[in-house]
């Protein structure tokens, strides 16, 4: 056990070591980057991240970013959960196969999606646009937060709807009044992981979306350093690129990561 412990804290300490270097590069000049790659900054240049912001367009990017995880995870969690709570209650043959079916879902590699993605969205003039690029998230979402959920309301004691019922809810209303509060802490889990893998995607965003102004933060990094390696890459401002699309994340779970875990456990294991 002793052993296990001290190869977590050094993973761990071996990852904010890292962090902390990324953020220091950040401050450099290319130029003091290559002279000493590990180095303190010498000439601190915090203006890098003002580049970044308007000539790497990472600025823009962060909103299309920021608006695309949220609805999109919104969205997702609020067609999931009545989904998950029917499967849930409903104990029959079909019920369990549907629950098989988009747990198989998680297996699927995005790759074999991309193509018919691009053509059905094309038919429908939704390619380069942060709706067609929402849905499609909606959709890659669908097997695990349902998957996820489904473990949560089949942990809610059956004798709260029957309250509700006695009470002269229906069903809509026991589920929004009753069930809905109760998983709470599963519905939040599920709304954090998706704007997670929304906020870091990168395959579809960069397929699917060409604008400049319809472009995701990781799509904004790839275009600038193909940018760059043509006209000679400013490494500062990369990494104070990747210290915009970090710093968000790292918020996230260092407030909420407790919870992410003990509902991913939680869920998984009902």
């Amino acid at each position: 056990m002793r052993i296990a412990r001290g190869v977590v804290w050094v993973v761990v300490a071996v990852d904010l070591l890292l962090i902390l270097w990324v953020f220091l590069t950040s401050l450099r000049g290319s130029t003091d980057i290559f002279a000493h790659p590990f180095g303190l900054p010498t000439d601190p240049r915090p203006d890098n991240y003002g580049r970044a912001l308007d000539d790497g367009g990472f600025g823009r990017a962060a909103l299309n970013s920021v608006l695309v995880a949220a609805l999109s995870s919104v969205a997702a969690v609020a067609l999931a959960a009545p989904a998950a709570y029917m499967l849930a209650r409903r104990r029959t043959r079909t019920s369990s196969a549907l629950t098989m079916t988009f747990a198989m879902g998680l297996g699927v590699p995005g790759q074999v999606l991309v193509v018919p993605l691009f053509i059905g969205l094309a038919q429908v003039n939704l390619t380069d646009s942060l709706l067609g690029l929402g849905l499609v998230y909606v959709g890659l979402a669908m097997p695990f937060t349902v998957y996820l959920l489904t473990g949560f309301f089949s942990g809610v004691p059956a004798v709260l709807e029957e309250a509700a019922t006695l009470d002269g809810a229906g069903p809509l209303r026991t589920f929004l009044q009753v069930i809905v509060p109760v998983a709470r802490g599963g519905l939040v889990t599920a709304f954090l992981l998706q704007v997670i893998g929304a906020w870091n995607e990168t395959l579809f965003a960069l397929v699917l979306n060409h604008g400049e102004d319809k472009i995701t933060l990781p799509v904004a990094l790839a275009n600038f350093v193909a940018t760059e390696q043509l006209n000679g890459m400013d490494w500062g401002t990369m990494f104070a690129g990747v210290c915009l699309i970090l710093a968000p994340m790292l918020a996230l779970f260092s407030w909420l990561g407790t919870r992410i875990i003990q509902g991913m456990t939680v869920g998984i294991g009902k």
